[in-house]
């Protein structure tokens, strides 16, 4: 199956709640993920919030985003 991003939802600081297209839903708090020239904007929390659904993944204007499968790797560790 082809993971991808269904409905991202920005909760507070750097957590999202993400749905994805296997029907796992959960919170995701990227605040130890924003290391590097490309993710260094999204530590500004006005930036980090608005991002939006494109290539099935979370993106940002500045060209950064994460692997939706990554994403869910990030759910499924916290359970």
């Amino acid at each position: 199956m082809f993971m991808h991003v269904e409905k991202a939802k920005y909760l507070k600081d750097y957590k999202v709640l993400i749905s994805f297209n296997d029907g796992t839903c959960g919170e995701i708090d990227l605040i130890n993920e924003l290391d590097g020239k490309i993710y260094e904007p999204l530590n500004d929390i006005s930036f980090f919030k608005n991002f939006s659904i494109e290539g099935h993944t979370l993106t940002w204007k500045n060209g950064a985003d994460f692997a939706p499968e990554f994403l869910r790797e990030k759910i499924s560790n916290k359970k």
